[in-house]
């Protein structure tokens, strides 16, 4: 219990002690004026009474009040609970578009490096070509030459056989 509706309780226990000890006084008749009458009734009953109906249109109020908030919190709550789940399926769908993307740019790369080794391939064959036709070419003019200088050797030279 609260300190709120302790101090009610201590309070309201208060004002009913009061009224049972001051009876006599509550119940005695008095002459009251009514603006447009005069009337003779007990006078602390009718202010007993209104304080009894303050009190109940108190609590009416904040049971209203009470209810309305209650009501409110719970139509925010769904409502937050909507927009999470917006937000949830956004991101999922955030989420799988940058799968897409990404699933595609790693495609785009596997054919580029399929391109370029097969690019690599075609240039290193081209160049395993090249060599070989210069290392032929190399060893037909050593050929050459060497014929060149073993005919030079054997006209110096005269053959003994």
């Amino acid at each position: 219990m609260s300190i709120r509706s302790l101090l009610l309780v201590v309070l309201i226990v208060l004002i009913a002690l009061f009224a049972a000890i001051n009876w006599t006084a509550f119940v005695a008749p008095t002459q009251l004026s009514l603006i447009f009458t005069t009337i003779t009734a007990p006078l602390g009953i009718i202010m007993l009474a209104l304080m009894v109906l303050l009190a109940v249109l108190f609590l009416a109020f904040a049971l209203y009040m009470q209810t309305s908030i209650l009501i409110e919190s719970r139509r925010h709550a769904k409502e937050i609970t909507a927009q999470r789940e917006l937000a949830d399926q956004a991101e999922a769908s955030r989420f799988t578009e940058l799968r897409n993307y990404l699933a595609a740019e790693l495609e785009a790369l596997r054919a580029q490096a399929v391109n370029r080794d097969t690019a690599v391939l075609t240039r290193i064959d081209r160049l395993e070509q090249d060599v070989r036709a210069h290392v032929d070419q190399t060893g037909n003019t050593l050929s050459a030459y060497i014929g060149e200088v073993e005919d030079r050797f054997e006209r110096r030279i005269p053959n003994r056989e």
